[in-house]
Formats: structure tokens, C-alpha cells, sequence
């Protein structure tokens, strides 16, 4: 998932903890591969451990940052082929 901030960076740091938080609790649920803030920060990305769009958007719904209308995202399908994560979450 990547987002776009919607709102001035300012806005989005006040909700920033609260968006923390959020992906505190979907890393705890091994959801969240990763995550992080874009540079420059014009929004960020979620890499979520899921089996499709679907649930994926539905997950995103509940950050808090969608939520009060501060970012939107735009759902990226991808599979590592390379590197660190090729072969994240395979048995």
C-alpha cells in the first residue's frame, strides 16, 4: 500500500502516534512485512503480508490517518524476486 498525505505534514503528525499504534498492533498480528515514511514525505508505504487487495484495503480502512481523512492509498500488488524478502513468508 502506498499513501499519499492529503493534508499538510503538520496535520499528519498530529495522528502520526495514533498511526503508529495501528501498525504496532497489525505487526503484532504478523500482518506488516514493513513500513515507512516516503523522502520527501508526501505519504508512505505498508508492505502487508496478505492474499489480496481485498484484504488488504480493508485492513488499511482502520489506520487512522484514512480514517480522518489525512491520507488516501493506492493498493500495489508485488512479489519479491530478489534480495531480503524473496522468500518472506514462504514454509
Amino acid at each position: 500500500m502506498i499513501s499519499k498525505y492529503l493534508v499538510p505534514l503538520d496535520e499528519v503528525d498530529q495522528a502520526r502516534s495514533a498511526h503508529l499504534a495501528f501498525l504496532d498492533g497489525m505487526e503484532e498480528r504478523g500482518l506488516l512485512v514493513t513500513a515507512g515514511r516516503q523522502n520527501p514525505p508526501k505519504g508512505g508505504v505498508v508492505v502487508l503480508a496478505v492474499d489480496d487487495e481485498a484484504e488488504a484495503r480493508e485492513l488499511i480502512a482502520a489506520d487512522p490517518y484514512v480514517q480522518g481523512g489525512l491520507a488516501e492509498y493506492t493498493a500495489v500488488g508485488w512479489t519479491p524476486a530478489r534480495g531480503a524478502l524473496v522468500d518472506y513468508g514462504k514454509p
